[in-house]
């Protein structure tokens, strides 16, 4: 058996105030897992942890995100993560803050 590509999520996640980077990646990929729920696993007679979950996260600046607050809120399944530079900071006008979007993709794998 080998390792299969089953899933794709895609998903986005800002922070408007904080330009807290790790608070942008966990939404986004929050919002690429939260809006399904996957039968796949069981459709193929592996359980949800079984699942193998490469995420994929593009921020501004990627040495400022915390993997493991990221990969801590996987459900299911085993993952790594990836940061690459991408994304959005959006300085306000004071020059004070600004707003940080980060965009995620979630790649689910079983060895099937």
């Amino acid at each position: 058996m080998a390792l299969k590509r089953m899933v794709l999520e895609i998903g986005m996640g800002t922070d408007i105030r904080g330009a807290d980077y790790t608070k942008a990646a966990v939404r986004a990929l929050r919002d690429a897992l939260w809006h399904n729920s996957l039968s796949i696993g069981a459709a193929v007679g592996q359980p949800a942890d079984a699942m193998q979950v490469e995420v994929l996260i593009g921020v501004p600046k990627p040495d400022q995100v915390d993997k493991a607050e990221v990969l801590a809120i996987l459900p299911h399944g085993t993952g790594t993560v990836t940061l690459v530079e991408g994304g959005l900071e959006i300085p306000n006008d004071e020059g004070t803050g600004s707003t940080v979007i980060a965009n995620c993709c979630a790649i689910v794998r079983l060895d099937v």
